[in-house]
């Protein structure tokens, strides 16, 4: 098992930035792939970003490629994500989660272990 808590969300103008973090505890971090996901008011979840194991591979959602960076230290069982230039449309609940891999990939869906979330508002 793997247990994860955001931290960082908050309220922002647009074209801010804002750091999101997330901490791991339980099973191995290094064997554990994780991404990002978030969820705006009546849509559906969606892929945000995601890191290997070791994070020499990152994978991003079109809408936020150059403006988002995904990043993970595995000395601190923690991946984070920088969001600079943000926009109104980024506003939602931001997940982080996890999947238990042997692999070297990004995935982008079916993924084992999901923290709380984070409310992140972008203001106009």
């Amino acid at each position: 098992q793997v247990h994860l808590v955001e931290s960082g969300g908050g309220l922002v103008q647009a074209g801010g930035s804002l750091r999101l973090s997330c901490a791991a505890s339980g099973r191995t971090f290094s064997s554990v792939a994780m991404g990002w996901f978030r969820q705006a008011p009546g849509k559906e979840r969606e892929f945000v970003a995601a890191i290997s194991r070791s994070g020499g591979i990152t994978h991003y959602v079109d809408s936020v490629k150059g403006r988002f960076t995904i990043s993970r230290d595995n000395a601190k069982n923690t991946v984070y994500l920088q969001m600079n230039s943000l926009k109104p449309e980024d506003t939602a609940v931001y997940y982080c989660a996890g999947k238990y891999t042997t692999l070297e990939f990004t995935p982008i869906g079916d993924y084992d272990y999901w923290g709380q979330g984070t409310q992140v508002t972008v203001s106009s």
